[in-house]
């Protein structure tokens, strides 16, 4: 189990290190120049020299070897930099910006997961055919919607036509539920997908026919026996879903005009301001890495088998697939 931990470990250090070398050489191989950019249109009354100094000051004037090594020392040291627009710490304005951001995914979450879930369980419950083609039709409908035009829908609908809730802002609970749905809608669609065709392939499963054969109830074959094992697929599409809320994030927050990571982004993407652009890209890759670590370490306390298997296949003995998990179907 220690050596399972570690290896995960050592794998996620490994994704932040290429999430900031490639993000350094993508965003400092940009054409134009930040510090020119910090000026505007007013830059033809800036001396050279003062630019010169500027460059000097946030060490925009040294080789990208140097540079690269410089900051990659600070980022170890928890110093992303400072802002060359705004003028302040991009750890600061990260962090000014997550709040926002995490109420509006958390409801998103929240939600997809309530109507993903749900969305799969009926589909695979239902007895009708019509039915439940109709509502494994939905998930891929929900992906191709693109963000912006529904949450310009629901403002329509619901801020201008019936002012139920706020368009724009950041103006309490009432100002969260339009952003979130809009957020949670492609989410709940990746959640339903995946979790109705993990069910439909434990539905298959020798042990469930095993249960229905000892006369167990559809839905208790459903949530007693096929469930179990197919949370365990279900569980890797976490990364993806939080993928899902960061990118959508910045789609959702300006339709909405709120604050958050999103935002930032926008802003600093048209600004130039490489500092905050590769700080949020390292805190997104932080993200992914955290929640695909939590999961990776969730999977061996779901199944043990999990770990042996790694420590197997490590050993050189043929890889087999891990079996599905079978619960005991006495008494069902």
């Amino acid at each position: 189990m220690n050596r399972y931990v570690l290896a995960r470990l050592g794998q996620a250090l490994l994704v932040l290190w290429a999430a900031y070398t490639v993000s350094f050489v993508v965003l400092y191989a940009l054409p134009g120049d930040p510090v020119s950019l910090m000026f505007g249109s007013d830059s033809s009354d800036v001396t050279p020299a003062q630019l010169d100094a500027l460059r000097a000051q946030y060490g925009l004037d040294q080789p990208l070897p140097v540079q690269y090594l410089t900051h990659l020392g600070a980022a170890l040291r928890g110093d992303l930099g400072t802002s060359v627009v705004l003028h302040r710490p991009v750890a600061s304005l990260i962090a000014q910006a997550i709040p926002p951001t995490a109420a509006i995914a958390a409801a998103a979450f929240l939600i997809a997961l309530v109507v993903g879930g749900g969305l799969a369980v009926v589909a695979t419950l239902a007895r009708s055919r019509a039915l439940s083609g109709t509502l494994l039709g939905l998930p891929p409908l929900g992906v191709a919607i693109p963000s912006f035009w529904f949450g310009l829908m629901l403002v329509q609908w619901f801020s201008f036509a019936h002012p139920i809730f706020p368009a724009v802002g950041d103006k309490g609970f009432s100002s969260i539920v339009l952003p979130a749905i809009t957020l949670a809608v492609p989410t709940a669609a990746i959640i339903a997908q995946m979790l109705s065709r993990s069910l439909q392939h434990s539905l298959r499963q020798p042990y469930v026919d095993t249960a229905r054969a000892k006369g167990a109830s559809p839905a208790r074959v459903h949530f007693r026996h096929a469930l179990r094992n197919a949370s365990l697929p279900a569980l890797t599409v976490v990364g993806l879903v939080i993928g899902e809320l960061l990118a959508g994030a910045v789609v959702t927050e300006t339709v909405f005009s709120r604050p958050g990571i999103g935002r930032l982004t926008a802003t600093s993407v048209s600004a130039q301001d490489i500092p905050v652009v590769q700080g949020i890209v390292l805190f997104a890759a932080a993200v992914f890495v955290l929640v695909n670590l939590a999961v990776d370490l969730l999977y061996p306390l779901l199944d043990p088998r999990i770990v042996r298997h790694s420590r197997t296949a490590r050993a050189g003995a043929p890889a087999q697939a891990v079996p599905a998990l079978e619960p005991a179907t006495a008494g069902v």
